[in-house]
């Protein structure tokens, strides 16, 4: 079969050298919708580099290495079509602010296989550390639609985004405390890309209809970084260096061109730090959900 778990989880941890400069901090902040208004100071820290701090989801695209859809699939014991695969989830620890410029070794690999009958889930993760010692910790979670029914283990379920020692993930109750509505440029996805996922499932309309999508998406790691980006702004004054870990589950698609209305709960504190937590719609679509079970850890 094209998934031969065995093989995957038992492969030796994949590691490589990456580096980044401020010109990548700012692409990827670009990539996300930093930068609107242009002079605004609290948009000129993710856009000037004499200003410049790092969003801690810059990890996930730093070293312009590929994202953990296409690397999951670069991993022994793995042979897919990338038309059959979706990016379920992903989470993200930060030891400690991310540098606007630096070099670390990743180390990665498959903790995890899961056969949910109709799919398989692999579960990729990347440690980063410097010469100082630990940076960030990612887990991906990759869907590959077709693939399950082999009588493996299940695994939890799908909800279960929230990083080890995070709130548990679930619906938020009463009234958001704030709400933003974000329009999505059209060329979005041309712009995020360019951070490194060039997956043709977010340009090419010919291999996004043969993956079953009207049109081209935008990428899940775009919307997480741009909900991230909208916690620290509303709710963190902006100081990105109090993110501790961010979790979230791709409960749908966005496109490019739509309104993405953003719901966060949570009052984090300076002193005692908290949890927010977050919901994304898709305006034009009757509020589609886009991103769910997101759970931001503040210090």
């Amino acid at each position: 079969m094209p998934i031969d778990a065995a093989k995957a989880l038992a492969a030796p941890p994949r590691t490589a050298e990456i580096s980044w400069t401020p010109k990548d901090v700012q692409l990827y902040h670009l990539g996300i919708g930093a930068g609107v208004p242009a002079t605004d100071p609290r948009e000129l820290r993710y856009t000037l580099e004499s200003r410049l701090h790092v969003l801690p989801s810059f990890a996930t695209v730093a070293g312009d290495r590929p994202p953990g859809v296409i690397g999951a699939l670069s991993m022994p014991g793995v042979d897919v079509d990338l038309a059959r695969v979706l990016h379920g989830g992903q989470a993200l620890t930060v030891h400690r602010p991310l540098p606007v410029r630096g070099t670390a070794t990743t180390t990665a690999r498959i903790t995890a296989v899961y056969d949910k009958g109709t799919a398989a889930v692999l579960v990729l993760r990347t440690e980063a550390a410097d010469a100082d010692g630990p940076l960030w910790t990612e887990e991906a979670r990759i869907f590959v639609r077709g693939e399950g029914g082999w009588g493996g283990d299940r695994g939890p379920s799908a909800r279960a985004a929230a990083p080890s020692g995070a709130a548990p993930a679930g619906t938020p109750d009463g009234e958001p405390d704030v709400t933003v509505d974000r329009p999505v440029r059209e060329d979005q996805a041309l712009l995020y890309r360019l951070s490194g996922d060039d997956n043709p499932l977010h340009a090419d309309p010919d291999f996004a209809r043969r993956a079953g999508f009207d049109r081209p998406v935008l990428h899940g790691l775009c919307t997480y970084g741009l909900t991230l980006k909208t916690v620290v702004d509303r709710l963190l004054a902006g100081e990105v260096g109090r993110v501790r870990s961010c979790a979230a589950r791709f409960a749908g698609v966005a496109y490019p061109g739509e309104t993405l209305r953003i719901r966060l709960w949570g009052h984090p504190s300076r002193q005692g730090g908290g949890t927010v937590r977050a919901t994304v719609t898709a305006v034009e679509r009757g509020e589609a959900p886009v991103l769910a079970d997101t759970v931001v850890e503040c210090g």
